[in-house]
């Protein structure tokens, strides 16, 4: 591989013009476009998880790039007799990071409480471990999920900022430490240092490897710093064996075969790159059992290809004048597309899929890249060139001033911070979701006690426990068939004839016996209005969060409904409720919030609880309303198994609420005050339908 110089020694990007820098001496060609890559796959990611499900590999991108430049920047300061100068580099570091990290924290904690102060919670958190970059070891302690779209935080981004924070704290010493016991950094000595960092990378992805648990949420091996090192690692690894080492062709190699190589691995890396970001999924096990390390593995390939400035047409696309300008910029725009598309959303309200949900990638593309190049250019470029002492020595002295701009500016900037200090203070604990579902819980434990106590068959008393039911033990292949289930598995009697519509001891939501005509219709009131005496829905925190506008809208409905519910548990649940007499002419069933089918034997599941309801009661089945990649493959598998039975019925939330924006809070899933109106509403309609 080729000698390969790098930046100057600043490590900082600091000249304005993408032309001048290139003419700099010390710079990799191509490293501000692989960068635009980055974070436009991460972006693209949050936008449109389901066209772009692999984005998230553009901080792995990131990872690469920063272990290579960091690496090279600290060879060639101990190559160059200068020693590491530790608080220098680090200096440098904070020059780099601090400046538009704070921005980022002040205005978009403001903006958050202007907007949707739910969007705060967990914020005081958030500030701690963005400025003791430990965002990541924080989050996994208080047991937040990167990967639950329903649980947004504000500045979710921070965590890879902490883990390579910490790359460069450490890294200096441990690099040095290796430099000193390899003797010196020759050909052999660099060699070896090379082997132990690619060790090391190998390790860390094993370790992703072991510690992740299919099924479960892999957070903790994904903002984990051993588990996730690896790219920092393989970056610092390719920069130690480039580093200062002469060109050498492998031994029965010839020089011609190497340039060919050279050539072909940048290509090649840029293609499976790309089949990732494409194809690879968050929640598929290969992801953490080797998918982000082929990410990885294919960004240092692209690094060496710039690196070794091979092969010439890929440099000339990563250094067009568009791509560097967005590479020069990526730090800004990691930082401020996240708080932009959550406060954006949030002042919407429009919802995914719906006509209108294309205002929010517009809005937010365009204010992300406006704020990262006013950012870059005020902010971060003044204090990367200059300094912070001189930065500020220059505000105070614009202060004491004629210029009444100066002033203004300095009172609007005083403002912001106190602004964005009060609210960081005074963030609520929980979400208004979480309220509305506490207090409707609170309303369905409460009712469900005023029946049992009037002896009524209300609702199921039986499978309510507020975990949820263990799926393992809801597994179709468990059941019994001639236990507890007496239908075969095409969910027809083996004797031909129905228990329930039989069973003396069988009662109807008045505490009658029941019969075949009051399995017609829901049931109505002396008025002629439907009650919901002849309705009982099961369901997760979306039924639950609804309960309250149900409620009030059919007055005797029964509800079973509790969160983390999915699928899975469906068919215990309303087994119990059949056992106690609470099933009715018709059940509503409003499952699938928690991952849809995704889950193994989910469909099963379903089709399990639809033979225990038994083709004698009507079922109304709702859709799932989501920004997760599934929602759409859920809502059209439900669909299709509902097709299949005359007596199950779909209820299309998610076209209504696609219609209908502003029903739904923060977490562009559950209705808002508005929404469990709309969803009491359409539930009605569905209802006077069967009941015509």
């Amino acid at each position: 591989m080729t000698t390969t110089t790098s930046r100057p020694e600043s490590g900082e990007q600091t000249a304005p013009d993408p032309t001048a820098r290139r003419r700099t001496a010390g710079h990799i060609r191509g490293l501000d476009g692989l960068r635009a890559i980055a974070v436009l796959a991460v972006i693209a990611y949050h936008l449109w998880p389901a066209a772009v499900p692999g984005g998230f590999l553009g901080v792995d991108v990131f990872f690469v790039v920063s272990g290579f430049l960091i690496t090279t920047l600290l060879l060639r300061r101990m190559g160059g007799g200068g020693g590491l100068a530790l608080r220098d580099f680090w200096v440098r570091r904070a020059r780099r990071l601090l400046p538009a990290l704070a921005l980022v924290l002040v205005v978009g904690t403001l903006a958050a409480r202007l907007v949707e102060p739910d969007l705060l919670v967990g914020v005081r958190r958030q500030w701690l471990g963005a400025w003791t970059f430990s965002t990541n070891w924080l989050e996994i302690a208080a047991g937040s999920s990167y990967f639950d779209a329903t649980q947004p935080e504000l500045f979710q981004p921070f965590w890879s900022l902490a883990i390579e924070e910490q790359f460069y704290v450490l890294w200096p010493l441990v690099l040095a430490g290796l430099v000193l016991a390899a003797g010196a950094l020759h050909r052999h000595g660099g060699r070896s240092i090379a082997i132990a960092v690619g060790a090391a990378a190998v390790v860390s992805g094993v370790l992703m490897a072991v510690m992740y648990t299919p099924g479960d949420d892999p957070t903790r091996v994904y903002y984990g710093t051993p588990t996730h090192a690896f790219g920092l690692l393989a970056g610092a690894a390719l920069a130690i064996a480039v580093t200062g080492r002469p060109a050498a062709a492998p031994a029965g190699a010839s020089r011609s075969d190497v340039r060919a190589l050279t050539r072909a691995l940048p290509v090649v890396g840029l293609l499976v790159l790309a089949a990732l970001v494409a194809l690879l999924r968050d929640d598929s096990s290969f992801t953490y059992r080797g998918g982000i390390v082929l990410g990885s593995l294919a960004a240092l390939a692209l690094v060496a290809g710039c690196a070794s400035e091979q092969p010439g047409a890929l440099l000339k696309v990563l250094e067009l004048r568009p791509v560097v300008w967005v590479g020069d910029r990526s730090y800004g725009l990691y930082l401020w597309h996240w708080p932009v598309i959550l406060v954006v959303g949030a002042a919407f309200g429009d919802a995914p899929g719906s006509p209108l949900w294309w205002r929010v990638p517009v809005v937010a593309l365009a204010l992300s890249f406006a704020l990262a190049h006013l950012s870059h250019r005020f902010v971060e470029m003044p204090v990367r060139r200059d300094g912070f002492r001189a930065v500020a020595a220059r505000a105070a002295a614009a202060l004491r001033g004629p210029r009444p701009g100066a002033r203004l500016a300095g009172v609007l900037a005083t403002v912001l911070v106190l602004g964005a200090v009060v609210s960081v203070a005074t963030a609520p604990a929980v979400t208004s979701t979480q309220r509305a579902i506490e207090a409707a819980q609170r309303e369905i434990d409460r009712r469900a006690q005023e029946q049992a106590g009037d002896g009524t068959t209300g609702g199921d008393e039986k499978g309510t426990d507020s975990t949820g039911t263990d799926p393992k033990s809801t597994d179709p292949k468990d059941t019994d068939p001639k236990g507890t289930d007496p239908k075969g598995a095409d969910g027809q009697d083996p004797d031909a004839k129905d228990p329930d519509a039989q069973d003396p001891d069988a009662t109807d939501p008045d505490g009658e016996q029941g019969g075949d005509d009051e399995a017609a219709g829901p049931g109505r009131d002396a008025q002629g209005a439907i009650d919901g005496s002849g309705v009982v829905g099961f369901g997760d925190s979306v039924l639950s969060g609804a309960a309250p506008a149900l409620f009030d809208a059919f007055p005797k409905i029964a509800i079973d409904a509790k969160p983390i519910r999915k699928w899975l548990d469906a068919p215990a649940i309303v087994r119990d409720a059949k056992d106690a007499g609470g099933l009715r002419p018709v059940v509503v069933l409003n499952f699938g919030t928690n991952g849809g089918f995704k889950f193994d034997g989910s469909r099963e599941a379903f089709e399990e609880t639809l033979d225990i309801i038994g083709p004698e009661r009507q079922v109304l089945v709702l859709t799932v309303v989501g920004i997760s990649y599934w929602v759409d493959d859920a809502n059209a598998e439900l669909t299709e198994i509902a097709k299949s039975r005359p007596n199950v019925h779909v209820v299309d939330w998610h076209a209504y609420v696609a219609k209908h924006p502003g029903l739904l809070h923060s977490d562009k899933t559950h209705p808002n005050m508005e929404g469990i109106v709309a969803f009491a509403d359409l539930l009605r309609e569905a209802l006077e339908k069967l009941d015509s």
